[in-house]
């Protein structure tokens, strides 16, 4: 079954991230089969200044 790797923000709270990977593996296995148990969802939080879009870091756009 898959791994499935979401990359965000920081920011979010533990249970954010608790209902995400729930919902996350709820659809994934209605669609593609296969137990919960072999859903594999990690979370990489990177900070606005590490991430950019068209050329220009998202802490930029945030001032």
């Amino acid at each position: 079954m898959p791994t499935i790797r979401v990359e965000m923000f920081e920011g979010r709270t533990e249970d954010q991230k608790r209902e995400y990977a729930k919902a996350l593996t709820e659809i994934t296995t209605k669609i593609l089969g296969g137990s919960p148990e072999s859903v594999d969802i990690l979370f990489y939080e990177l900070p606005a200044r590490h991430w950019a879009t068209g050329g220009e870091l998202w802490s930029d756009k945030q001032k």
